[in-house]
């Protein structure tokens, strides 16, 4: 836990980072939107635009849903769920385990665009070199790069042919909501091709278990009471855990 905090608190600022940058792919429709004319209220004697404050309201209650949806998250906590599964594990290791484990492999994944976002957006809007509409262009870039970069050429045709969208000379140029869920559909292709690879070496240890207990009349107990053994030794003799790390760590476009 001590450790964990540290760690919080060295990495609080590119945590602070992508989560604005997050947010502002979504608040940006509703800021330049607000920018043309939006409802204005007085508060003191200033204007408050009141769809700015709904936009941000609403970034913050879906901002876990974004979290997961623009990051590499939702691939490496399916595979995560995958491997539970195979082993043949119901408690061990906790869901909290492995959530946190797949946040912060996302976090160490993408510090490439973390670092991008906030030296080419974050520190000169802090500096107040650029304006509001320039840093949330320039936050956003990164984050549309990293998913088109991941995002199968199919499922991305597929999502602009349903929403009917005007032609674009580029694929950086669609807007954030086709991207999106071409993004997650192709997450969701690898995620389930890495959980069924990892599926079929302890499906061979199930087989010969359930063979070998059947030829000796064992009809009565459980194959996978006797297999989880041998699964749990093959996976810790062949270093599983940091051949998945590195596995999931090169298997994104940066």
């Amino acid at each position: 836990m001590t450790q964990c905090k540290k760690w919080l608190a060295r990495h609080k600022k590119q945590i602070l980072i992508v989560s604005v940058a997050l947010g502002v792919l979504f608040a940006g429709s509703m800021a330049a939107f607000a920018a043309d004319g939006g409802l204005e209220v007085s508060l003191n004697g200033d204007r408050v635009d009141t769809l700015e404050i709904l936009g941000m309201l609403t970034v913050l209650a879906l901002f876990p849903s974004i979290l997961i949806m623009c990051s590499c998250f939702t691939r490496i906590v399916i595979v995560l769920s995958f491997l539970k599964n195979a082993l043949g594990l119901q408690q061990t290791p906790p869901n909290q385990v492995l959530v946190g484990i797949a946040l912060f492999l996302s976090l160490f994944i993408m510090n490439p665009v973390i670092t991008k976002i906030n030296d080419e957006a974050y520190v000169p809007y802090k500096n107040e070199e650029i304006t509001q509409e320039e840093f949330i262009e320039k936050a956003s870039a990164p984050l549309k790069e990293f998913m088109l970069k991941n995002t199968k050429t199919d499922d991305l045709n597929a999502f602009v042919n349903l929403s009917k969208a005007e032609r674009v000379e580029g694929a950086s140029e669609l807007p954030i909501t086709t991207i999106i869920p071409a993004f997650v559909t192709s997450e969701l292709k690898r995620a389930f091709t890495i959980g069924f690879l990892l599926y079929l070496p302890f499906l061979i240890i199930d087989m010969i278990v359930s063979s070998t207990l059947m030829s000796m009349g064992m009809i009565m107990l459980p194959p996978a009471t006797i297999s989880l053994p041998f699964k749990i030794l093959l996976f810790v003799l062949v270093d599983g855990w940091s051949l998945l790390f590195k596995t999931l760590a090169t298997s994104f476009n940066l």
